[in-house]
């Protein structure tokens, strides 16, 4: 006969435990209880049968919940018993749930080897230090828009740089934060696609981030003039390290991206047809680009198959052996202070190649092919200086159609 009393602070507190597992039932509530055990720990408890099958549900441990919120709790489960529910299985199923951490390892495992391996790493570094942090162990299915809102609303204000805590020099201390919209813009697109997949894998029946809040870019355009492009070449003519200088030399040459001409090898260029075809695995689009030539660039690349040891592959062979050149920050800050163009990024001379195309009357479809841009709205940001020959047509039209002065003699 199972014992039942009225249960009480004092009676909890008084309870001896015993060799061993036992429970006093309450007198008002059917099912509550206390459970003592014999390390001498408390905790409420309240048995139910459903569907022919004993539960119990663990409400909480003394002193942490008391008798009076204990009771409370149990009358509560109580009345979701009796109307046909199960506390203790939709406790298990929410225990099952997939939660955010979850997603995050199958969205790595499952999407991010398809991607290209810096996009891949920064996706990962993303989900992994910003989102998981923040939204820690909650469930998939509970995540809103408003919390992809504000997620992607403290991305943007950015944060103080660097994290450490204690910055090693007097320039770093007195760097505060940066607000970085951009990176709050590729950060909700990671997780569009991410929820996207969850809702594909039956994870959830909505996509929280299909609507998140886009922030305005505004696109850098920085185009060298033809007297920085004059200084350039000059800095570059006159460099020690004629390897680095040749780098910048075939983004200048073909709008190549950084990436694309670091990693260069001999097999992809064919000297008799002039053409140059970048790999799959090193354009930003995963797809073969095949483009041509000038007579300069071959000349690089003979220049090249002369400096570099027989039977290395790279156009560029780096320091350590059987790899390719990794990194030309400093040659390229020297370069700048040399050619006097600070603020000019690598990347700025690829938009340099397009706007000289631009000028000599290629069409934004032959730009586009050049760059291997994989859609058309990229190359749009170039059609704005499509606008300067046909200005220069129509202030031709509009000087032949000025009136011609007559000189007027004697106020007449």
């Amino acid at each position: 006969m199972a014992q039942r009393e009225k249960l009480t602070e004092k009676l909890v507190k008084a309870a001896d435990p015993r060799a061993g597992i036992y429970q006093v039932f309450d007198e008002d509530v059917r099912g509550f209880s206390l459970r003592i055990f014999s390390s001498g720990s408390r905790h409420f408890t309240l048995d139910y049968r459903v569907k022919g099958r004993q539960r119990r549900f663990t409400i909480g441990r003394w002193p942490e919940w008391t008798v009076t919120a204990a009771r409370e709790q149990a009358k509560t489960l109580r009345r979701v018993i009796d109307d046909g529910g199960d506390p203790l299985g939709e406790r298990e199923a929410g225990m099952a749930a997939p939660r955010i951490p979850d997603l995050i390892d199958r969205y790595i495992e499952t999407h991010t080897p398809n991607l290209a391996p810096t996009n891949r790493a920064d996706q990962i570094s993303m989900l992994r230090k910003l989102v998981q942090p923040v939204w820690k162990h909650k469930l998939v299915e509970d995540i809103t828009l408003d919390d992809v809102d504000r997620l992607l609303s403290d991305v943007a204000k950015g944060r103080a740089r660097p994290s450490k805590t204690k910055p090693n020099n007097r320039a770093r201390k007195l760097q505060g934060s940066k607000p970085t919209p951009i990176r709050a813009n590729r950060m909700g697109e990671v997780l569009r696609k991410m929820f996207s997949l969850a809702v594909q894998w039956k994870l959830r029946a909505d996509n929280p981030a299909m609507g998140f809040h886009r922030r305005i870019e505004t696109e850098r355009e920085r185009y060298l003039s033809m007297d920085e492009i004059d200084r350039l070449a000059k800095a570059l003519g006159t460099a020690d390290d004629q390897r680095a200088a040749s780098i910048i030399r075939m983004c200048m040459l073909t709008g190549a991206r950084l990436g694309e001409a670091r990693c260069a090898r001999f097999e992809q260029f064919n000297l008799e047809f002039a053409t140059w075809s970048k790999p799959a695995t090193t354009t930003k689009q995963r797809k073969v680009h095949r483009l041509p030539i000038s007579p300069d660039v071959a000349a690089i690349v003979r220049q090249r198959q002369t400096a570099v040891h027989p039977g290395c592959p790279w156009l560029f062979p780096g320091d350590v052996p059987g790899q390719p050149v990794k990194e030309i920050r400093r040659f390229w800050r020297q370069i700048q202070t040399e050619a006097g163009i600070a603020g000019v990024r690598i990347h700025d001379l690829r938009h340099t190649f397009a706007s000289l195309l631009v000028s000599g009357g290629a069409s934004l479809e032959m730009i586009g092919k050049l760059l291997g841009h994989s859609q058309m709205r990229t190359t749009q940001r170039y059609a704005h200086m499509m606008d300067s020959p046909l200005r220069d047509g129509v202030n031709a039209v509009a000087e032949m159609m000025k009136p011609q002065l007559r000189i007027v003699q004697g106020g007449r």
